[in-house]
Order: C-alpha cells, then structure tokens, then sequence
C-alpha cells in the first residue's frame, strides 16, 4: 500500500514553511523560504504578499522532491498563517493594490482612537470579542478604503478582494483570477473584528462602523472542510483546512480540553486557553475568540497576545549589539544569578494583552554601577517570562479555571533557563512536546482529520508526548516580590507616546 502524507503550509510573519507528515505525525520532509520585511515609515509593517506566493511555489515542490514524495501521495493540504496582515488585490488580474499590511503595523492608531469614541470600543468587543486596537484587520483595511485613490469605488462594485493570508494563498493555488476561491475560516475571520463572535458570520453592524463593503470580504467557513481543490502547485489535491498560527498551536498540542493552555514563542508570544464550547466574555483585557471549529460547533478560547519575545532577543542583537547571536542570550544571563534589579518592559509599539496600551514605549530601568551585560541579559528573558505572568493571570481570572501546566513551543523554547523562569514565575509545571513544529502540526492534523486520515482527536492526543519539562524552584515570596516589581515597571511605560500632529 502506498504511503500516504498529509502537507502543512505554515505561512509566517517572518518566512513560509512546508513540512510533511506521515500518520504518526512524523516530519517527512520540509522546505522554507523568508520573505523580506518593509519599514517605509517608523510604525509601518509591510510584506509582498506575491513574493510569499512565489515563496510557496518554490518550497512544496522542493520539500515533495527532497523526500521523495509524489503530490499523488498527498492526502490533503492544511494552511496555518500570520493572523490580521490585511491583503487587497484586484478580483480580475491578481495584482494586490500595494503591499500587504502586516499585523504589527501601527499606522492606524489615531484612527482607532476615533473609532473608540462615543461607546464604540465598547460595542465592538460585545459583537466580536476583540478590542479595538491596531493589532486586527479592519482598521488596516478601512485605512485602505480611505486612501488609496479609487479603492472604495471598487470595492464596492467587487472590483477587488480583502483577505488574510491564508485567503490569499487559497485563491491562488484554487485558481486565482481563472477561478479562485474566495474563502477564510473561522479563526481567521474572527481576527478581523468583522465577524459576531456568537453568529460566526460577518456582521452588518460592525461593517457599517468600519465602513468596510460586504463585496470584497470572503465567505467563512469551519477550520476543516472544503476550501476548494488546488490547481496549481499541487493539483488535485484538496485544501480541507485552514486555522491561523495560534489557533493551529492550539490543536496541534492538543489541547482539547477547557483549561489546556498552551504558548508559542516567536516574534511575539501567543498563549492560547480553550474554554470549551462556550464564549468566556473577558473581563481582564483578553481576547475572547474561536479555538478552531471541527464539526457544527466552535470550540472558544481566550487568547493574550504579547507583541514582543523572540523580537527582544533579536533586538538586543541587532540594533544593539549585546550578543553575537540569539543562543549567547542565555549563556550571558547563567552569568549572574538574578538580574541585579534591573528590569525591562519591551513595550516597542505599545503593549498588547492584558494592558492594550499603544501609548506605552520601552523602559529599561533599575540601571545602578553594579548592573552588568549579563544582568541586562537576565532581565531580557525574564521580560518574557513575567509579560507570561500577566496573561495567565488574567487568564485563570477570566475562565474560572486554573492553567495547571504550560504547553510550550516556537524558537524561544530552546532556551532552557528561559523555560525554567517561566516555570518559576507561572509556578506550574512548563512543557515542550517532542514534535516542535506545533503550528504546522495543527494544519495538518485539521486537514488530516478532514478527509479520515486521521480519525478522531482522541487519536490525535495519543501523538503528544513530552521531550523537556521544568517545574518551579522559586521561593514564592521572592516570585511575588519580583512580579510587584515588574508591574511597577511596566506602570511606568504607560503615556509616554504622543503621536505628532501634522
């Protein structure tokens, strides 16, 4: 019998990925391709959306060829992508009107802040769970509407076509101009902050607030199903799933279960708690949003994104030249044993969950003679760790449950020390699972589950299994003294940005 495998398309913020997996949710093959990032203005995110789809014809082929896989042996394709970048592109000729928006783009704060006025934030997060902030889709596509010359126009007519990436990507491989399928799922739409979070369809009063055209939004369907056949890159193949990044984290370390939590740890972090098959309304500034929908009915979660993570470490090699590469962080910070009081609050564009604050700008404070670079080091992981703190707290507050466990994945996770900090600051045990590609993981086993490859989630849990643990060691009254710390810290941040007037 020929063996049969199931493709994960894991399209990124920072590059596209393509990994194979057998039955036993074993990597069979894999090819990536970065793609470049666009900084035209200071606050300004931007990417090609057809370099990344040219990215993709690149690597399936390549990852089919380097193991030896045959697109016949393909059961089905799954798609995981970077949530809320904004893609609009013209419905007859494919060209997208100008560059994608990526969702760490600010450039529509101000007019969030109008938006916000007169009860409207307030009525946005009843329709569809989310705050009104920067960080979702429809202030990037109004920004859109009202300034590229000619846009509304033909938005309205259905001259052109909005969607996130996986959208994008769909259209394309089903067809694109000659055909394509306009079409997003649920956790994706959900991101927008056009779609009733009870409802799971877009919504007309929050269209009108946006003034967004119904003409140009895709239709939504469940993470598994049928997103259309592919014509192109790998033939006949069919797409039975699409889930954003986190959403697929979440199924990919199976947690099926209301209180399973997980975090990924890339560019930003992103922890993620399923909270069963009702809406938790967040009253500590979380995201109330759909974990992914197999079958009829969603399975919610509340989500707490933080903007920055892996980004700190990065930056601190980068623009500032502490270490030589990512891997120095943490042999710098074993250094020293504590981080001498120095704290930092990476609060490059604001902070995301639980603060919501655009307003707020890095802080790097505690600075004495006695700080050395180690302690700086020190206080860069631990900036991970305790901006963890504030989401799991907000989050065992919201659900009326309590995370017993961290399941844990992305970069980040090969820093051990780091890992045992969060253990020590969250004081419950962390997890990494033995198969790390857990975004992809979560495509594919949508997909796989789909079209019977896989048979049930029961099936899917037996998959899991624990390469790394690391359990707390703190003493508990210096963990509560080190968090006081902190949120003084991050206190301090709030207010320090103004946007300039022109």
């Amino acid at each position: 019998m020929t063996q049969r495998y199931v493709l994960a398309i894991d399209q990124g913020t920072t590059s596209t990925r393509c990994i194979l997996f057998d039955q036993r949710a074993r990597l069979a093959g894999v090819a990536q391709r970065e793609h470049q990032q666009h900084y035209p203005r200071p606050g300004w995110v931007e990417q090609d959306a057809v370099e990344i789809w040219r990215n993709l014809e690149r690597i399936v082929p390549a990852a089919l060829r380097n193991s030896g896989i045959s697109v016949d042996q393909l059961a089905a394709v799954g798609i995981a992508n970077q949530r809320e970048t904004t893609v609009v592109w013209d419905r007859r000729t494919g060209a997208p009107i100008g560059r994608a928006i990526v969702w760490q783009d600010v450039r529509t704060e101000e007019l969030v802040r109008e938006l916000a006025e007169d009860g409207g934030a307030e009525r946005v997060r009843e329709l569809c769970g989310l705050h009104l902030a920067t960080y979702f889709a429809a202030p990037r596509l109004r920004w859109l509407l009202d300034n590229v010359s000619g846009l509304r126009g033909r938005a309205e007519r259905g001259e052109v076509l909005f969607g996130t990436m996986e959208t994008w990507l769909i259209w394309n491989l089903t067809g694109g101009a000659d055909g394509g399928e306009h079409v997003t799922d649920v956790t994706n739409a959900g991101r927008t902050l056009l779609m009733n979070i009870d409802t799971l369809a877009w919504d007309g009063e929050l269209l009108r607030f946006f003034g967004i055209p119904g003409a140009m939004l895709p239709r939504i369907e469940p993470s598994t199903g049928s997103f259309g056949t592919a014509r192109k890159v790998v033939p006949g193949i069919r797409i039975a799933a699409a889930l954003g990044d986190q959403h697929a984290a979440l199924f990919g370390q199976t947690c099926f279960a209301p209180g399973e939590t997980e975090c990924t740890y890339g560019t930003g972090g992103f922890l993620m708690m399923n909270t069963g098959r009702e809406p938790v309304r967040s009253r500590h500034g979380l995201l109330t949003t759909i974990g992914y929908q197999v079958g009829p009915e969603p399975v919610y979660a509340l989500e707490g994104p933080i903007a920055v993570t892996g980004a700190l470490v990065q930056w601190v090699r980068d623009n500032i030249g502490l270490i030589g590469s990512a891997p120095e962080i943490e042999t710098l910070a074993r250094t020293v044993a504590d981080n001498g009081g120095c704290y930092l609050v990476p609060a490059f564009s604001g902070l995301y969950a639980p603060h919501w604050r655009s307003d707020a700008r890095g802080l790097l404070i505690g600075l004495t003679s006695y700080i050395t670079k180690g302690h700086i080091a020190r206080a860069v992981l631990e900036a991970t760790a305790w901006q963890t703190r504030d989401v799991v707290e907000a989050m065992n507050a919201d659900a009326g449950l309590r995370a017993e466990s961290l399941r844990v994945a992305g970069g980040m996770t090969s820093d051990n020390l780091l890992m045992q900090i969060v253990s020590d600051v969250l004081d419950i045990p962390v997890q990494r699972p033995i198969i790390s590609e857990t975004v992809s993981l979560g495509a594919a086993y949508a997909a796989g589950l789909a079209v019977g490859y896989w048979p049930d989630l029961e099936g899917l849990r037996s998959n899991w299994r624990v390469a790394a643990q690391w359990v707390p060691k703190m003493d508990a009254e210096l963990r509560e003294e080190e968090y006081e710390n902190w949120r003084r810290a991050v206190e301090l941040t709030f207010g320090w940005f103004r946007s300039r007037r022109r």
